[in-house]
């Protein structure tokens, strides 16, 4: 079961920039992909940015130009700056992990961050 602990979040106003953070460990047989999901209140928990161990990368579109994903597969470690923010921005972010549970590399699974706060407001 992998752990991921995420650091970063917090309050900026809006047009500032936040660096999201994420540790991954306990993986046995490597993490496919690693990637950022928010929950608004209200709202359903929605992928902000995914990166794949190839650097393949994949945003939403109401964050593409303004946020970037990057990892760190030495340290398995994934990274979201997040530039422009609106208000709009603000939700609970969750970091993800697609690792793998066969040595194969033929099954994955999904781990979870405890989730940061982002709050943009004037």
């Amino acid at each position: 079961q992998v752990q991921l602990v995420e650091s970063g979040g917090g309050s900026v106003q809006p047009g500032g920039s936040l660096r999201l953070s994420c540790a991954a460990s306990g993986t046995t047989f490597g993490i496919y992909a690693m990637g950022w999901y928010r929950q608004a209140p209200g709202k359903e928990r929605e992928l902000v940015a995914a990166i794949t161990s190839g650097v393949s990368t994949n945003y939403a579109d109401s964050v593409k130009g303004r946020f970037t994903v990057s990892r760190d597969n030495a340290k398995n470690m994934v990274y979201l700056e997040m530039n422009s923010l609106k208000p709009e921005d603000t939700a609970v972010y969750y970091c993800n992990a697609k690792y793998f549970i066969t040595r194969s590399g033929s099954l994955w699974r999904d781990g979870w961050g405890q989730g940061t706060q982002v709050t943009v407001s004037s």
